[in-house]
């Protein structure tokens, strides 16, 4: 028998990643969006004074650590940049984010992506 004459089998997959999970993990991270962007909204940055600021998602389950938070206003929008560790069940990751205030009263995440 020769290897030039076995064929492909199409039929076995190997690492193989269901759709479900994809989903799943998206709706994680916009969970844990959510609660990073509560933690940083929320967060009196006299008394944090630069240290870290710890989170926790009950959801999801992940946790991190908030850091680097500093408070700005762009054309009279206050928004808060920021950077935190996300430990999840697929990992520890580092993000960028920045938080804003609309003009409704409700803070939103305008920028957030792993760094």
């Amino acid at each position: 028998m020769s290897l030039s004459k076995v064929e492909t089998d199409s039929s076995i997959l190997t690492s193989s990643v269901d759709a479900s999970y994809e989903a799943l993990k998206t709706s994680q991270t916009i969970s844990d969006q959510a609660t990073i962007r509560n933690a940083v909204s929320s967060a009196n940055l006299e008394e944090l004074r630069g240290k870290p600021l710890a989170w926790a998602n009950a959801e999801t389950r992940s946790r991190g650590t908030i850091s680097d938070v500093v408070e700005t206003r762009k054309k009279d929008v206050l928004c808060r940049t920021f950077r935190t560790s996300r430990e999840s069940f697929d990992g520890v990751a580092i993000y960028s984010g920045e938080a804003c205030l609309g003009r409704d009263g409700a803070w939103y995440m305008r920028a957030f992506a792993q760094s």
